[in-house]
C-alpha cells in the first residue's frame, strides 16, 4: 500500500499519539520517497489543567517538531482543540480543521485513530476523519488506515466498542530505532514498564506484531477503505 502512495496524512488527537500509532510506518513511508504530514488535532496532556502554562504548551509543541524532524516529516499542523475534551467541540468544527489542511496535502493515503480507542478525543477524531475523507463524487479518494495506541486502544469496553483487529500489518524491523528516537522527544510522557506506555512495552508491541506477521517488528493497523 505504501509503494501505491505518494502523500501520506497522519491525524492524531494529541502529540505522541503519531509516533506511539505509526512512527516506524511513517519513518518507511519517507525512506520510500513519500511526502508525510502530520496534523495533531490536540493541545496534548499539559492542556489537562484548566489554563496550562503557555510554556509548556510550547514545550509540547517543541516535542513535536523534533519527533517529526526525526522522522523525516515534512509539514506538522496543529488544530489546538483542547484536550480531552473534544466532545465539548462541535463535531463539524473539527472537521474543518482537517479539511482544511487536507486541502493543502492532498494525500493518497490518510492514517488516523482506530474507532473504538477508549480515549474520547481519539474516537472523535477517527469519526472527524471519516467524514472528512468521505468518498464523494468530486473529492479526492483516499485510502484509509486506524492505528493504535497503547495504554487507550486495549482500554476499550469488551463486546460496547469495536475492537481492534488488524489486518494490515506494516514491516518496521528496519525503522523501529526511529520510532524509538522519535518516542525520545516524548519521553516526560513515557512510564515505567510494566506501563503500556512505556517503552518496554512499545517494543513488546513492534515485536508481537511482527511475529503475528512474519517479521521482526511490525506495525498493525485496520483497513478501513481501500484505493487502488
Amino acid at each position: 500500500m505504501l509503494s501505491n502512495s505518494q502523500k501520506m496524512f497522519v491525524v492524531a488527537a494529541h502529540p505522541d499519539d503519531e509516533v506511539l500509532g505509526c512512527g516506524g510506518t511513517i519513518a518507511k513511508a519517507v525512506a520510500a520517497g513519500m511526502e508525510v504530514s502530520v496534523l495533531l488535532l490536540g493541545e496534548g496532556p499539559t492542556s489537562r489543567q484548566d489554563s496550562s502554562p503557555v510554556s509548556e504548551r510550547t514545550h509540547a509543541t517543541d516535542s513535536a517538531q523534533i519527533a517529526a524532524q526525526t522522522l523525516g516529516v515534512a509539514n506538522i499542523y496543529y488544530g489546538a482543540l483542547p484536550d480531552n475534551k473534544f466532545d465539548t467541540v462541535p463535531l463539524l468544527d473539527v472537521i474543518k480543521i482537517i479539511e482544511k489542511h487536507a486541502e493543502d496535502v492532498q494525500p493518497d493515503l490518510v492514517i488516523t485513530h482506530h474507532s473504538g480507542d477508549l480515549n474520547v478525543d481519539h474516537s472523535i477524531t477517527h469519526r472527524a476523519v471519516m467524514t472528512a475523507f468521505r468518498p464523494l463524487p468530486e473529492s479526492n479518494q483516499v485510502s484509509l488506515l486506524g492505528f493504535e495506541v497503547l495504554s487507550s486502544t486495549e482500554y476499550a469496553t469488551p463486546n460496547a466498542m469495536p475492537t481492534f483487529v488488524p489486518n494490515i500489518y506494516v514491516n518496521i524491523s528496519k525503522f523501529l530505532s526511529e520510532k524509538f528516537s522519535a518516542l525520545e522527544a516524548y519521553r516526560s510522557e513515557m512510564r515505567a514498564f510494566p506501563h503500556p506506555r512505556s517503552f518496554e512495552a512499545v517494543e513488546h508491541l513492534a515485536r508481537l506484531r511482527g511475529a503475528h506477521s512474519g517479521c521482526n517488528a511490525a506495525e498493525a493497523f485496520v483497513l478501513y477503505r481501500a484505493r487502488f
